[in-house]
């Protein structure tokens, strides 16, 4: 059995992955500090959520409306909070 949080990668040993996860009240990640949640914390969002992405979307609604009262002085555009809190959520339209 593997251990959690450690890198299935060989060659990069058994180093933990540091979760990118947001500091209040400026929603930056803790590891990029960048906007949260960026395409790493995306990424590990989409993992833990790929079997109910509506249980996804609804957590990132829950962050959107923390977010907002935060945030909403610096960004007052609230369609760009909208996008960068819940609009990746959506699935890709079927081809």
């Amino acid at each position: 059995m593997s251990a959690p949080n450690v890198s299935p990668v060989p060659d990069r040993g058994r180093r933990a992955v540091r979760p990118h996860v947001p500091m209040r009240p400026r929603w930056l990640c803790r590891v990029c500090v960048g906007p949260w949640p960026r395409q790493p914390a995306r990424l590990l969002l989409l993992m833990d959520y790929r079997c109910d992405r509506v249980a996804l979307s609804i957590y990132m609604a829950t962050c959107l409306f923390d977010a907002t009262a935060d945030l909403l002085r610096q960004n007052p555009n609230p369609q760009e909070l909208f996008d960068r809190f819940v609009g990746w959520t959506a699935r890709p339209p079927l081809r």
